[in-house]
């Protein structure tokens, strides 16, 4: 029976132990220099490697800041000998102080300043986080003084200094200014958001945000009676304002304590972490009794009362979801070209020679320019005929695409600018029973930006596509196609001083069928078009790193991809002098009907699970597309697309080129693509004269930029 009891008691043991939430634990105190027995703010250099400690001398009114050197990152008990500059001449009692993004400003809270009057000084540094100079510059006066607030005991900013706050212990609130100009507190707007449901009888000693101001600290200390300490913790919907802010609860109701034993009738008031590291440690300071700086570990990061949850973070869920629509978008934009060049092999059926290579395109991503210099055929001369004949009737054909899309901010997703470039090359045969069969291989690139912080998903795939397009009778046709592709992902997650990264590598079975009979009248075509397209995509597992205790783990996910389309194709036949020109117009409705996918995910440090469900659900898009062939006498082939995919909440837009076109071996054509950039050149060699032909063009500038070039070179 006693065994019993002892096993029950273990297992109820663990249980609790390891799904309850375990809290700040203590590491260690750090007693800064005796000249300061108020000890009023703490913060560090991003690396780490220096401490800063704020504090003053009750009786006679002299502040300090301390400069700490740090041995290990972070951690206190690896303290050198500190550099004590004394800035009593420019404030008495210096309440809180916060660097600006890159250490060349320092800002330090004062509810009594060498004038008593309380407001910010700003310390100009010649040396980032160099703050060896301070007591040479107070005494001169060089800093600016800003007078404004009652009682003011907290300071922070946002991360690019375009907003600041300010904790008022006095009238109980938070304030939240805008700046005209980033971290240049003189420029604040007259009227503040504030926060005012701070009242109790606490002195609001201490204020900061996370990284990401997704969540929000206030630290108090009781006024009377017993040293109660409480960091109360909030969650904002909003990054960095402080009207979204909703308070953490605990098992209590409300507050948390964070006072340890080895410190008695202590008060907190300065409040930081280790940001650059993951936030998975907390600092306070030690104003009342034993004037120290207290060093915690954090179950996770920012894990006083609660962990982060990522699927609340806007950018955490966009990048999630960037990767699920990238995956799905891959299967669409590597079945297009094999679909396009089936429609081109119909609109100019007649043609002896089938080859149809696009003009050469730049692209920003250096492998893809390769591959459009190194493995473009040689199949471009103007006798080509008997090259296909020699190549045992194969037609060879190439597609290069650039596409350019947006998905809005959402209340729980942020904004993604996707940029998608790729170049696909392909071989087919027509059989004796006119059955065309064919290959295609696709290199491509998607750029993702999610959000204003820096996130990103760099995707680049490797696509193997088998397809055919089979008559049934004169004009009505079965297109099908199936392939693979293979994927590789590298992720950057920014909170804006934290920066997580992760690789990611995935596989993906796709197909298409489609089906389409032509009307005709005189030389009107009408192509009514049904198709399906399926497929799923694998993504492994990985980790994040670069956080620490923001690093997450990913499980492996699978996306499902089923759409279904139904559109019309409507081109016309123009006899020219110069050859044949064939406009068309294209509209297609299809219905994503795809199952909702899911992400599961856990903290690396506690191993906290997360899950986002229903991801990209089922949309309803509206496909459009214009363009025209081009084919002249002198052997020239041009086909172009302009398309735009539209749904409610997304759109992209994307442009086709293809060009068959060279009547000689020293004569060719090229078209250059980056960015909004467009470069046409001609080069050609005449009588042991190179002629090069170059002009410009930016198509989206309100004032665009244009020129033409002429160089003519002796080859000799």
């Amino acid at each position: 029976m006693k065994l019993i009891k002892k096993i029950f008691f273990i297992i109820v043991f663990l249980y609790f132990n390891t799904t309850a939430f375990a809290g700040p634990i203590f590491v260690n105190d750090y007693q800064p220099e005796a000249e300061m027995n108020h000890v009023t703010g703490v913060v560090f250099n991003p690396t780490g490697t220096k401490m800063y400690v704020l504090g003053f001398e009750n009786s006679d009114d002299k502040s300090y800041v301390s400069e700490v050197p740090l041995s290990v990152p972070f951690s206190t008990q690896s303290a050198g000998t500190p550099v004590l500059q004394e800035i009593t001449s420019a404030t008495k009692r210096a309440q809180d102080l916060k660097f600006n993004s890159d250490g060349t400003k320092l800002f330090i809270l004062t509810t009594k300043a060498a004038n008593n009057k309380d407001g910010i000084h700003v310390f100009t540094l010649s040396t980032p986080y160099d703050t060896s100079n301070l007591e040479s510059d107070a005494d001169a006066g060089n800093q600016t003084f800003i007078q404004f607030g009652s009682d003011p005991r907290g300071l922070d900013f946002n991360s690019d200094g375009t907003k600041m706050y300010v904790l008022q212990s006095t009238s109980e609130v938070l304030e939240q200014y805008n700046l005209s100009t980033p971290f240049d507190p003189s420029t604040r707007n007259s009227n503040p958001k504030t926060m005012s449901s701070l009242k109790g009888d606490f002195l609001h000693q201490g204020f900061g945000f996370s990284s990401d101001g997704y969540k929000m600290f206030i630290v108090k200390a009781q006024r009377t009676g017993a040293s109660t300490n409480i960091i109360e913790d909030y969650n904002l919907t909003t990054p960095f304002e402080i009207n979204t802010a909703s308070l953490n609860e605990t098992d209590n109701g409300i507050y948390t304590s964070v006072t340890d034993d080895a410190a008695t009738d202590e008060r907190i008031a300065g409040i930081t972490f280790n940001f650059s590291q993951g936030a998975n440690k907390l600092y306070y300071t030690d104003f009342h009794e034993s004037d120290l700086v207290r060093e915690f570990d954090l179950p996770c990061a920012y894990g006083i009362i609660t962990c982060i949850d990522p699927t609340n973070n806007k950018d955490d869920v966009a990048s999630v979801e960037a990767q699920s629509t990238a995956a799905k978008q891959l299967i669409q934009y590597t079945t297009y070209p094999v679909l396009n060049r089936m429609e081109w092999l119909r609109r100019n059926s007649g043609r002896v020679n089938l080859t149809n290579q696009n003009l050469k395109l730049q692209f920003n991503n250096e492998i893809l320019n390769a591959l459009t210099n190194s493995l473009v055929p040689l199949f471009l001369s103007s006798d080509n005929n008997e090259q296909i004949e020699q190549n045992f009737g194969w037609s060879f054909w190439s597609e290069g695409t650039i596409s350019i899309g947006k998905v809005g901010d959402t209340s729980y997703s942020s904004s993604k600018d996707i940029n998608t470039s790729a170049i696909t090359f392909g071989a087919d045969k027509k059989s004796e029973d006119n059955i065309m069969r064919g290959i295609a291989l696709r290199f491509g690139s998607d750029d993702v930006d999610v959000g204003d912080l820096g996130s990103a998903l760099d995707m680049s795939s490797f696509s193997l596509t088998f397809y055919e397009t089979r008559p049934r009778g004169e004009n009505r046709f079965v297109d099908n196609l199936i392939g693979a592709s293979f994927i590789n992902s590298d992720l950057i997650n920014n909170s804006g001083s934290v920066s997580t990264n992760g690789e990611r590598s995935g596989e993906q079975l796709y197909g298409s069928l489609s089906l389409r009979d032509t009307y005709s009248i005189n030389k009107l075509n009408f192509t009514p078009k049904l198709k399906i397209n399926y497929g799923i995509t694998h993504f492994a597992a990985y980790k994040e790193t670069g956080a620490e205790g923001l690093n997450l783990n990913f499980k492996d996910q699978y996306i499902g991809n089923f759409t279904s389309s139904l559109g019309t194709v409507l081109d016309n036949t123009y006899e020219l002098e110069i050859g044949t020109f064939i406009p068309y117009f294209d509209f297609e409705y299809y219905a994503d009907m795809s199952p909702s996918s899911q992400q599961k995910f856990s903290y690396a440090s506690n191993g906290t699970s997360y899950t986002l469900r229903n991801i990209n659900n089922s949309t309803h898009n509206i496909l459009s597309s214009v363009g025209f062939d081009l084919m002249t006498n002198n052997g020239l082939s041009l086909m172009t697309k302009y398309s735009r995919d539209q749904s409610s909440y997304n759109k992209n837009d994307s442009f086709v080129v293809a060009l068959d076109y060279k009547n000689s071996q020293k004569s060719f054509y090229t078209l250059s693509l980056q960015d909004t950039n467009t470069k046409l050149s001609y080069n050609n060699e005449l009588n042991g004269f190179k002629i090069n032909l170059d002009s410009h063009y930016n198509f989206f500038q309100t004032n665009p930029d244009y020129g033409l070039f002429i160089k003519i070179s002796n080859t000799n």
